[in-house]
């Protein structure tokens, strides 16, 4: 994946839970048939309240977001354990999630499933970015950069998280190192 993510952003608040990610009745879509994993996208962020999120982040009808980073507050993820929250964003078109912080399993799920990069920065950029915004995510220089203004706030690097998200995921992160067989 390019180090640097370019794209709309997409904002929401504090605790945005796994239900509203991918609600449960979605989790019987099977990631790794394609029609379904397009249509996983299709519902991403669905669960969100519409009278404090009126605009959707999947419009009707459509299986892509025109927002490829998500902006969010604390403990983004948190709730159930799904492997299909990551992936419902990522199969929309999510390249990164910038939030204050992510619930552990959220985040591990990411780097597990490589569908997006879950970026910690200790400032608080829900109320700073509004949905819309044109943004640019340098990973490498760990930055994140507002198009129109040219101003600059300094994210959280990724770690040893980075190259098992490039690499698709940790399965294909241990083919590519050799951990286990191709």
């Amino acid at each position: 994946m390019s180090n640097i993510i370019r794209g709309l952003a997409f904002v929401v608040r504090d605790n945005i839970d796994t239900d509203q990610i991918i609600p449960a009745q979605y989790l019987t879509l099977v990631p790794t048939i394609p029609a379904e994993y397009e249509k996983l996208g299709s519902y991403a962020l669905c669960g969100l309240p519409k009278d404090q999120y009126p605009h959707r982040y999947v419009a009707d009808g459509q299986t892509k977001s025109a927002y490829s980073i998500i902006i969010a507050g604390r403990n983004f993820g948190c709730g159930s354990s799904r492997e299909h929250a990551p992936i419902a964003l990522g199969a929309a078109g999510c390249a990164a999630v910038v939030a204050e912080g992510f619930a552990r399993i959220f985040f591990r799920n990411c780097v597990a499933t490589g569908e997006l990069y879950p970026v910690e920065c200790s400032q608080r950029l829900c109320d700073l970015i509004k949905t819309g915004d044109e943004l640019a995510i340098d990973l490498d220089q760990t930055t994140l950069t507002f198009t129109k203004t040219g101003k600059v706030i300094s994210i959280k690097p990724l770690g040893d998280a980075k190259p098992v998200i490039d690499a698709g995921g940790i399965f294909n992160y241990a083919r590519q190192t050799g951990m286990i067989a191709k």
